[in-house]
């Protein structure tokens, strides 16, 4: 079983590696990957691994080099568990590898790993949702955008929830990224809404996100000064250490909030930095849904989730096109590719073990 393992405290280093498969135990289910995507999403997993857990979910055994967890789609071909049929196809968290052993049970539609290391891990990471056999190009667009979305989504949801922090501005560093341009378009979707959306991103990006329309306006990160010294909310999508300096400098108490989302420029993160106005607060996606599910009650959330990445996802062709690469090595040139910020907005990365 091939694998592509990460160095843990410098994250752009990979490993590619042919491990033996696990044994089956009772009660466990052997799943082979047929699709995932990569984005910088993985960034932020590889960057945050220790902090956040994500290290945890699937150990690799070898010290000092981690799996980075992924999302795609996998199928079930040898099943030692009542609750799991070969044949079946799941949508959901996934290593960089071949295969993974998960132990399933039943919930909600679906099913858990209900793996021990994983138990006091967030559920949302832990469910796997049966879909159906369809285009390869559903499996594809399901696995680049509905997690970047659902969080593009969850944290629209929260800033509606917070009354946007009395904000009459939001700024959403690194718009291009797919998260930063899903919560832009969702901002933009109430008709009502009673402040403008800014976003910043890199000189070669302006003119990407600028032509999807949703923002206000589209400042470079050297434009920092030109932004309106009004009551402001600011979404950070990289970690950039001196963007996010620069703009608490600039602002100062105008700024009603500031959120740290992303790590995608994680070669840029200070994590222990003095900064004007509010301090930071790390935005937990899986935190929203639990707020949300104790508000509606479950299933609603995930309903919404479902219909807004599904109306970014209508026109993506029109401004994303998709990289599919065959073989388990080959998702290390845009894994570093994105790691070093070198990856094409533009592209949804995909890899066919």
């Amino acid at each position: 079983m091939q694998r592509i393992l990460v160095n843990q405290t410098s994250i752009a280093q990979t490993r590619h590696q042919d491990v033996a498969s696990a044994p089956l135990e009772a009660g466990q289910a052997r799943l082979v990957l047929e699709s995932f995507a990569l984005t910088s999403n993985n960034v932020t997993y590889a960057a945050a691994g220790f902090d956040i857990g994500y290290w945890q979910f699937f150990p690799s055994g070898s010290e000092g080099w981690g799996i980075v967890p992924v999302w795609g789609t996998a199928k079930v071909v040898e099943s030692r568990s009542d609750a799991l049929a070969v044949g079946t196809r799941l949508y959901g968290f996934y290593p960089m590898a071949e295969e993974m052993v998960i132990t399933p049970k039943s919930a909600q539609g679906g099913f858990v790993d209900a793996a021990e290391h994983r138990a006091k891990l967030p559920l949302i990471y832990n469910q796997y949702t049966p879909v159906r056999s369809g285009s390869d190009a559903d499996d594809h667009l399901r696995a680049i955008l509905q997690p970047l979305l659902a969080t593009s989504f969850l944290l629209f949801d929260w800033l509606q929830d917070n009354d946007c922090f009395g904000a009459r501005q939001i700024i959403i560093g690194s718009a291009s990224s797919k998260t930063g341009l899903g919560l832009c378009k969702y901002l933009a979707e109430p008709a009502d809404r009673a402040y403008r959306i800014v976003g910043l991103t890199s000189a070669k990006n302006r003119e990407f996100v600028e032509s999807l329309g949703a923002c206000n306006s589209v400042l470079t990160y050297d434009q920092i000064d030109d932004i309106a010294q009004v009551p402001s909310v600011y979404v950070d999508m990289s970690g950039n250490s001196a963007v996010k300096a620069a703009l608490h400098a600039h602002l100062g108490d105008a700024l009603k909030h500031s959120s740290a989302v992303g790590l995608s420029h994680w070669d840029h993160f200070a994590p222990a930095q003095k900064l004007a106005g509010p301090k930071p607060e790390f935005f937990f996606a899986p935190s929203q849904v639990a707020k949300r599910r104790a508000d509606w009650g479950p299933g609603e959330i995930e309903k919404q989730i479902t219909a807004a990445w599904k109306r970014i996802a209508a026109d993506a062709s029109t401004w994303m096109k998709v990289q599919v690469h065959q073989g388990i090595a080959a998702a290390e040139a845009p894994y570093h590719a994105l790691v070093t910020g070198q990856a094409d907005p533009t592209t949804g990365v995909i890899i066919r073990p």
